[in-house]
């Protein structure tokens, strides 16, 4: 087993103690709760009359299934009223603290966490959502967890898990222009498979993954999950600390960020860590990646031609025949030139400011495709708030996208936001799978949000390295 990561460090400063079934009981740092996943714990809590531990190691916000359009109360959808109202009256009894949409900080839970500064480097992190991972892009172990395992952490601060192996996955040299950290991690899971990483944390190391900002090390870790792995991180150096000085709870504590940094900088991984496995990646080979079939590792570059069935290992061509044909592609051709009819920025992946600045920069003095249906859905409040700032509102509605308020939105399709019948959709999300966008006919292509900006101007997935960016200023 490895020895020495930061994974092996934060993991035994956070067991309390090894229990009879073999796993570990970890202590929580920080628990993330939404009003889809967690009413659910809240009433086992009362049935069993037992309070919330550590409400104060508690955070909660709406995304899932709150409406992006009109989110006047109630809820026209009555499931939404539903659940945001018990969320309402959980965290009020609980005294837990909420960014709900009345606070200028609501948002996705994966982004507002980070955004505050309550993600920190060193912590274990769980929420019942799998891309909880997100936040190791900080240097904290942290993991989706299922109802039951949320019932447990809220009553005792503890969640039971396996200790997994680790991989380093090192990725070389400097990215191309147009090739972004979305492109990374799509490459990693098509090269490993989308249970490659069953059993493992993948730590992601590499020229290529410290050259990039906290955004994008968000999006790569984001991910990974879509490889199998049970969570992903990369270690906290120099631009996590400049970025976690700027927060606002270090802002407000300036003494603890003088407190906490050694901490942070002690739970790096050691220079003659060992690990489980090490794969290679030259960063400097990869274009714009995008998925031709129905998981997130059916993928190709911009350029490549898709694979035929009978190219891939035996358990993988049944696969591939029943994608491309819901995807209606041909072996052999390539994504570019595939007709949308829906572009959506957004999701826990690419709905941050820079996501936006990026895709604006496509943009900006052009138009969306008359055939296109295309929406910006912020990953926060904060977010769309600063967009507006910017002026990145006005580029995209100018454009012919439609500005929605922050939420998950057509990432799964729990609200109002989803595709209709086989429609097909450039996304900057983070699945592809049939029925993922709310129609088990739609189509989904991922794809970096500068390539998703690309596809609603030329109607098609394009390669945005063929498309002119414009400057913002």
């Amino acid at each position: 087993m490895s020895e020495g990561t930061l994974y092996d460090k934060v993991w035994e400063n956070h067991k309390v103690t090894e229990l009879p079934t073999g796993q570990d009981q970890l202590f929580v740092g920080l628990h993330l709760i939404h009003e889809v996943t967690s009413p659910q714990a809240f009433g086992m809590l009362e049935e069993r009359d037992l309070e919330v531990a550590y409400p104060e190691l508690t955070h909660a916000t709406v995304d899932h299934i709150v409406p992006t359009a009109d989110q006047s109360r109630p809820y026209k959808e009555d499931a939404a009223e539903e659940m945001m109202a018990e969320l309402e009256q959980n965290v009020r009894d609980a005294g837990i603290d909420f960014s709900d949409p009345t606070t200028g900080d609501q948002g996705i839970v994966h982004v507002i966490g980070p955004e505050q500064g309550i993600t920190q480097p060193g912590k274990t992190i769980v929420c019942g959502d799998s891309h909880t991972s997100t936040h190791g892009a900080f240097g904290a172990l942290a993991f989706g967890i299922g109802t039951s395992q949320i019932r447990d952490v809220l009553a005792t601060g503890t969640v039971a898990m396996e200790k997994q192996k680790v991989r380093k996955i090192e990725v070389t040299g400097e990215l191309d222009e147009g090739v972004e950290a979305k492109d990374i991690i799509l490459e990693i899971i098509r090269r490993l498979g989308t249970e490659g990483g069953v059993g493992y944390v993948y730590e992601y190391a590499g020229e290529a993954i410290e050259n990039l900002d906290m955004e994008g090390r968000m999006s790569i870790c984001n991910m990974s999950i879509e490889g199998g792995a049970r969570a992903g991180y990369v270690n906290p150096d120099e631009t996590t600390f400049e970025w976690l000085a700027e927060t606002d709870y270090f802002q407000e504590n300036p003494e603890k960020f003088d407190e906490l940094k050694p901490y942070w900088e002690s739970i790096q991984t050691d220079d003659d860590a060992e690990y489980d496995d090490v794969v290679t990646i030259d960063g400097s080979s990869l274009e714009p990646v995008v998925t031709w079939g129905t998981t997130p590792g059916q993928g190709i570059g911009i350029t490549d031609p898709i694979p035929a069935p009978e190219e891939l290992a035996e358990e993988k061509q049944d696969t591939a025949r029943r994608a491309q044909e819901h995807m209606r592609v041909e072996p052999g051709e390539t994504m570019e030139g595939y007709d949308i009819d829906v572009a959506f920025l957004g999701s826990c992946t690419n709905a941050r400011l820079p996501d936006l600045r990026r895709a604006a920069r496509i943009v900006k003095g052009r138009q969306v495709d008359d055939d296109v249906r295309a929406m910006v859905v912020p990953g926060s409040q904060r977010v769309q708030e600063a967009a507006k700032e910017e002026g990145l509102k006005d580029i995209f509605e100018e454009a012919g996208f439609e500005w929605r308020n922050a939420g998950c939105s057509m990432c799964l399709g729990m609200n109002e936001d989803q595709l209709e019948g086989d429609e097909a959709c450039a996304s900057s999300s983070n699945r592809n799978f049939i029925g993922r966008q709310g129609s088990k006919d739609g189509r989904t292509v991922l794809m970096n949000p500068r390539m998703v900006a690309a596809a609603a101007i030329n109607g098609e997935v394009s390669d945005v390295r063929d498309v002119k960016e414009v400057s913002l200023a």
